[in-house]
């Protein structure tokens, strides 16, 4: 800034000067403090997000096997993403077959479980309500426990397992049925335990949020024509909580594309049997983990990426806030 001669101001002058001054400094501090919150924010979201999918999809583009260097494939480095969708019969006839009925069941069933599960306890006392979640929130921190040794033993193959040991007691069956193995009931069974766990974080969010909408809005509701709950919930509860909806349902997309280790905790193998379970996050571990083919793996990681994006994006048109 140039410099100004104050002797030749008047005194209404040099107030007004000293006023911008002081603007200019506050204006400089207000920077400088912005920058240093948002600072650690950007260093830990280019650590860990930005750097991991830039990593991602430049190995995508290569041939690597963890013992040589990444070599870059012909051509353009597309090779993986044209094997993958041309020459890998696995993923075209079984993986994404499952994974598209697997996510539309068990993304939008869990979303719309924890939903009304959310809504029918904020309907009911403190005492109880806690408690209750507390009951529901449990199987999504003890999932993978809970399969290995519950789930299980309660779809055992053999007539110590307990769903077996009801059908052959009640003389519906002649002989055990090996539902962790056979492709006629893992995936479903896969889809049951998922939603049996779907009351994960966006759960309670969901009801955080309608245990704050402001009651005073219903009254003003009944007065303008609602006639029930489910108005209510249309046009008083849902747009009032619309954070916390987009929030459930990008944790259930998340949830729902990540789920993979069901299976294989159910079945105890990856590949699943007959790939009668195997979704697009099995079939990454299984290339990037136990083949050691971590292009081809990376490959896939990408593509998984750009659909739950997709599907992230339409959940933000839904729920969030429209300028």
């Amino acid at each position: 800034m140039a410099k100004v001669d104050l002797s030749k101001m008047s005194t209404e002058e040099r107030e007004l000067h000293y006023l911008k001054l002081a603007s200019l400094r506050s204006k400089r501090n207000e920077k400088i403090s912005t920058a240093l919150l948002v600072t650690p924010y950007i260093l830990l979201f280019t650590t860990f997000i930005v750097v991991p999918i830039i990593v991602a999809w430049g190995l995508s583009l290569t041939h690597f096997d963890l013992i040589q260097a990444p070599k870059l494939t012909e051509p353009f480095g597309m090779f993986n993403y044209v094997m993958l969708i041309t020459q890998d019969e696995n993923f075209l006839k079984y993986v994404i077959p499952n994974t598209i009925k697997f996510a539309i069941i068990v993304g939008p069933g869990g979303y719309i479980l924890s939903f009304v599960m959310a809504w029918m306890l904020s309907q009911i006392q403190a005492g109880p309500r806690k408690i209750i979640s507390l009951a529901l929130y449990t199987p999504s921190m003890v999932g993978g426990v809970f399969i290995s040794v519950v789930w299980r033993t309660v779809f055992s193959g053999d007539v110590d397992g307990y769903l077996n040991a009801i059908l052959l007691n009640s003389g519906m069956i002649d002989e055990a049925i090996q539902f962790l193995q056979s492709p006629d009931y893992l995936l479903n069974i896969m889809i049951f335990v998922s939603l049996w766990s779907s009351m994960g974080i966006g759960f309670l969010a969901m009801l955080a949020g309608l245990l704050n909408v402001d009651k005073t809005l219903y009254e003003a509701a009944l007065v303008d024509g609602i006639k029930n709950r489910f108005q209510e919930i249309i046009y008083i509860t849902i747009p009032q909580m619309k954070p916390q909806m987009l929030f459930g349902a990008v944790m259930a997309i998340v949830g729902a594309f990540n789920a993979g280790y069901i299976g294989v905790a159910l079945s105890g193998a990856n590949p699943t049997p007959q790939y009668s379970g195997q979704l697009i996050i099995n079939h990454i571990d299984d290339f990037g983990f136990i083949r050691y083919e971590m292009g081809y793996a990376a490959a896939i990681s990408v593509i998984l990426l750009f659909v739950i994006a997709g599907f992230s994006t339409v959940a933000y048109a839904l729920f969030g806030e429209k300028e």
